[in-house]
């Protein structure tokens, strides 16, 4: 048994559905094959579940500095149990939306394995997709063309495979039945950071390994050091350049001991978040001509057409930023490529990037070493934040914007910054970037006061020497 389609697209995470609803904005007849549930990892491991944890970890902070604020409180108790059923109903919610969107735009869902047959048996210009379910049984889905969207998961190592109970992946971390009194998280990424800095407010004991010369390597220098002296100050324990290996970690039944320096540690749970790798194993590539690289990531061209010309990948399988709303963007571009749309290619420099720790980071373009990795000469430009009075308010002026600008052509290169609510002010960044915005329009943009947004025009002046606060 066979259906046909104009496109079939293999994921339904972010990218997936979010290409589907464009395809068929343009009239597409389109299938999503999804072995899992629409909404893939940011839905149901990623973006939302973890940003809910985080609401409520920063619900107890504020309930236990209260003081601070002129208001003095007993200390909250707290279920982890709860905190996950709250996880669960906000995941829930989002979820039947997306449900929704695809009966609204009237895309059929296949939940089962997709794999990429080749060339169809029914017409030479198509191509098939088999579709395996559960049960066994399987369908065929002859289509004119095909969007890889497929993801990526947790990297184990190699010598600390996953057992999901004392050692980890943030998948793992999304059904916690109980918290652990202490946790050991290997690797000072973005998705380590973000689960220390929760489980830190949740209470438990935080010690976080990085095997780099800093935690969050790609970014600015100045941010690295911030978030570290934050973290440490909360009681958060940091090592930097410190690799380990299996003579390193012991695993038993309870506990896992690990040897940090001179001294033996004994951990609750060690977390492993050493990055992603893309899903595409179960795909059967080697029934196209499709290419991958050393790490398994799709090669595609800047419109994320494979070497297959009527097969498109996009998000994490293709190994550029692994971001939610890349995957969407690069999406929403393969599909008006696909069907003759002209779209707007995508400048990765106008790319927002989030880190939603106690202090968040968010930044957008080059940092200080991308500009002298390219030989640009550059100017730096700072403002605190303890400048900004709505940012003192918030939390006594923590952290700092970064503005870094082309000497030559006074192109603003990237914009960094560390404190509160960053990363819903990156958004104003964002646009400006991308609207190739000068300094010069930054500094006379009027900006409400009191507001945390004021940093960016203040650094706009600054950046024309005629900083106010500064």
């Amino acid at each position: 048994m066979s259906k046909e389609y104009d496109l079939v697209i293999l994921g339904g995470g972010t990218a997936g559905y979010v290409s589907a609803i464009r395809a068929s904005q343009l009239g597409k007849k389109v299938a999503i094959v999804e072995k899992y549930k629409i909404g893939g990892t940011c839905l149901h491991k990623g973006c939302i579940p973890t940003k809910s944890y985080l609401k409520t970890a920063e619900i107890l902070r504020y309930i236990n500095h209260s003081n601070e604020y002129g208001i003095k409180t007993a200390s909250a108790d707290f279920e982890m149990t709860d905190i996950v059923a709250k996880k669960d109903e906000t995941v829930s919610t989002m979820y039947s939306g997306v449900q929704s969107l695809m009966k609204k735009y009237k895309i059929d869902i296949y939940e089962g394995n997709g794999t990429i047959l080749g060339p169809s048996l029914f017409s030479p210009q198509a191509g098939t997709v088999s579709v395996e379910f559960e049960n066994g049984e399987s369908e065929l889905l002859v289509n004119n063309n095909v969007l890889i969207a497929t993801g990526s998961r947790p990297v184990e190592l190699p010598f600390l495979k996953f057992n999901h109970h004392t050692v980890v992946s943030s998948d793992d971390m999304m059904q916690l039945e109980s918290l652990p009194h202490n946790i050991l998280i290997i690797g000072g990424g973005v998705i380590g950071l973000e689960f220390a800095s929760l489980l830190n407010d949740l209470g438990v004991v935080v010690t976080v390994i990085e095997a780099g010369d800093s935690i969050i390597p790609n970014e600015q220098q100045e941010i690295s050091k911030t978030i570290k002296r934050s973290f440490e100050e909360n009681g958060i324990k940091i090592y930097e350049k410190l690799p380990l290996s299996e003579e390193n970690i012991l695993v038993q039944d309870n506990h896992v001991e690990v040897q940090i320096q001179d001294s033996n540690e004994t951990f609750d749970k060690v977390l492993v978040a050493v990055g992603r790798t893309p899903n595409t194993e179960e795909l059967s590539l080697n029934n196209t001509k499709i290419k991958t690289d050393d790490k398994g990531y799709i090669i595609t061209n800047d419109v994320y057409q494979t070497d297959d010309k009527h097969i498109y990948a996009v998000g994490d399988v293709i190994g550029n930023y692994q971001l939610a709303h890349v995957a969407t963007k690069e999406g929403t571009i393969a599909i008006e490529h696909m069907f003759d749309q002209n779209p707007i290619l995508l400048d990765y420099l106008t790319i927002p990037r989030c880190i939603y720790t106690n202090p968040e980071v968010a930044s957008i373009g080059m940092t200080e070493q991308d500009a002298k990795n390219e030989n640009i000469s550059f100017k730096k430009f700072k403002v605190p934040f303890k400048a900004i009075g709505k940012s003192v308010i918030e939390n006594n002026g923590l952290g700092e914007c970064i503005l870094i600008k082309d000497i030559e052509n006074e192109k603003v290169l990237g914009i960094h910054m560390i404190g509160a609510k960053v990363t819903e002010l990156i958004n104003e960044a964002a646009l400006f970037t991308f609207m190739n915005g000068s300094t010069e329009e930054l500094a006379t943009t009027v900006h409400a006061h009191p507001s945390i947004g004021e940093v960016l025009m203040e650094l706009g002046l600054k950046s024309e020497n005629r900083a106010i606060h500064v």
